[in-house]
């Protein structure tokens, strides 16, 4: 009986997304929940599970691909698990079809019927079954990096769906000829990182030169994936060339050109940008924050949060400060609704942290931000970066921000005038603290290190009397690091 696979609800206010990869074909056999596509939508990208176990009849989707939510992607044979365990006896013979998908003799038995024997035979054969597995031994040679042979029978039948990797880790693997399914994660409870992955390529690399140098003049060496070797190598972490120009080489009547896809991402990005710019009268004040005291506090801190795994840097502070200066100014931390001629303002704090990535900006928020200690916010503003440059986090993730902050200082730059994230009222955006000669209270002139803050809002409803008395909080804030440790 065939199946359609209807694309699922991604999440609120989500409709469609763009097909990234489609990770099986007609033939295949899936299992129940196992990742058939990828999907782009707004800024985080999906795996698509298939509804049930079954034999893969067709696929209506390509990449590239627009589709909504409802959309039909493809038909599925369903596999009905067998009713009664009854005949033990005939189960090694059956179970030897399955594993044995390369024998010629084995002709004569249907293909369907030996998948679906194979899933519930697998685990109570394995001592009687185990030297037919014949097939791995004999590889696709162009795939030479391998953590760990793959136990599996047959490459249609996939684990990926028990594997500890979000899609794009999955992705670069396939890109560099890793095999996850020997691959050790580091991450958090065991999750595969893609430093895990550029490890097991690194070690290939330094075997496969071992190789070369003690057998010289042998046989031709199989290249290395391009992602071998260290990120600034010819391919980046992303699989892509670092000095590759993006997009497809054409011409126009000038001379030559290249074009690129306008990604989901992008597009989300343009439009939010073009309706922020239309419709917020956006101001923005600059100020500095002295934070050479902070800096020392945070100096002497770094090495207690190193040995948990945990780079301190200022923004954890930042963070506590914007979200005790929140809690005092509601009217930076709400939302305007000129349609019911409503002013909403926001009982929590969540706070949008905007991060460079590979696929472009994107910002997760940091739910409760303002419930949060410092050691709580360092903790979770490292997991929820690493997710993000992971690619492994949901559409959820990236709502119910009531703030945003913009750290422009990791990359380099002072001052700036960001735009507000709408239905936001108002961002900071941070610059790169430097030293500056600095007139003290006793007149004498000292230097001292200066972080400078841009804070944009939008006019409506912030007046700048009082986004000064907001920023004027933040400052003293991190100017006085105990205070924060004090704040309520």
């Amino acid at each position: 009986m065939a199946i359609e696979i209807k694309l699922p609800s991604l999440g609120e206010g989500v409709e469609s997304g763009d097909v990234l990869e489609v990770y099986v074909k007609v033939g295949d056999t899936v299992k129940k929940d196992q990742a058939l596509f990828e999907l782009e939508t707004d800024k985080a990208t999906v795996a698509v599970p298939s509804p049930q176990a079954g034999k893969v009849l067709s696929i209506t989707v390509k990449e590239g691909e627009t589709v909504k939510v409802g959309q039909v992607v493809g038909t599925l044979e369903g596999v009905a698990a067998p009713s009664a365990p009854a005949p033990a006896a005939p189960a090694p013979a059956a179970s030897v079809q399955a594993s044995a998908p390369a024998a010629p003799a084995q002709a004569s038995a249907p293909a369907a019927p030996a998948a679906s024997v194979a899933p519930a035979q697998v685990a109570p054969v394995k001592p009687p079954v185990v030297t037919p597995v014949q097939v791995s031994p004999a590889p696709v040679s162009p795939a030479p990096i391998s953590a760990s042979v793959n136990p599996g029978p047959s490459s249609q039948v996939s684990d990926d769906d028990v594997i500890a990797a979000g899609p794009a880790i999955r992705r670069f693997a396939r890109e560099v000829g890793v095999d996850l399914a020997g691959v050790t994660g580091s991450g958090e409870h065991g999750r595969i990182t893609r430093e895990d992955v550029l490890s097991i390529v690194r070690n290939a690399s330094q075997q496969q030169s071992t190789k070369q140098s003690s057998a010289p003049a042998a046989s031709a060496p199989v290249a290395a994936p391009s992602g071998a070797g260290s990120e600034s190598g010819s391919r980046s972490a992303s699989g892509k060339s670092s000095g590759e120009r993006p997009g497809t080489a054409a011409t126009d009547d000038f001379g030559p050109i290249r074009v690129d896809r306008l990604t989901k991402i992008r597009k989300t990005i343009a439009n939010q940008m073009d309706k922020s710019w239309s419709t917020v009268p956006r101001v923005v004040n600059f100020d500095d924050a002295d934070v050479t005291e902070l800096e020392a506090f945070r100096q002497s801190s770094k090495d207690d949060y190193a040995s948990r795994g945990i780079k301190l840097t200022t923004m954890p502070f930042l963070i506590k400060a914007i979200a005790t200066g929140l809690k005092h100014h509601p009217a930076l931390n709400a939302m305007i609704d000129m349609e019911n001629d409503q002013i909403i303002y926001k009982d929590y704090v969540n706070l949008g942290i905007a991060i460079d990535t590979e696929r472009g900006l994107v910002v997760p928020t940091l739910k409760n931000a303002d419930r949060m200690s410092i050691p709580d916010i360092a903790y979770a503003l490292s997991e929820l970066s690493n997710r993000v440059r992971n690619n492994d986090f949901a559409v959820s993730d990236l709502r119910g921000g009531t703030f945003t902050i913009s750290n422009l200082g990791a990359i380099g730059g002072t001052y700036s005038t960001p735009i507000v994230n709408v239905p936001e009222v108002a961002i900071l955006l941070v610059g790169r603290s430097r030293k500056l000669a600095t007139v003290m209270d006793d007149d004498s002139i000292k230097p001292r290190l200066m972080m400078p803050l841009s804070l944009a809002y939008d006019h409506r409803l912030v007046d700048g009397a009082t986004a000064a008395r907001f920023l004027n909080d933040i400052i003293a804030y991190l100017e006085a690091p105990s205070r924060l440790l004090l704040a309520i």
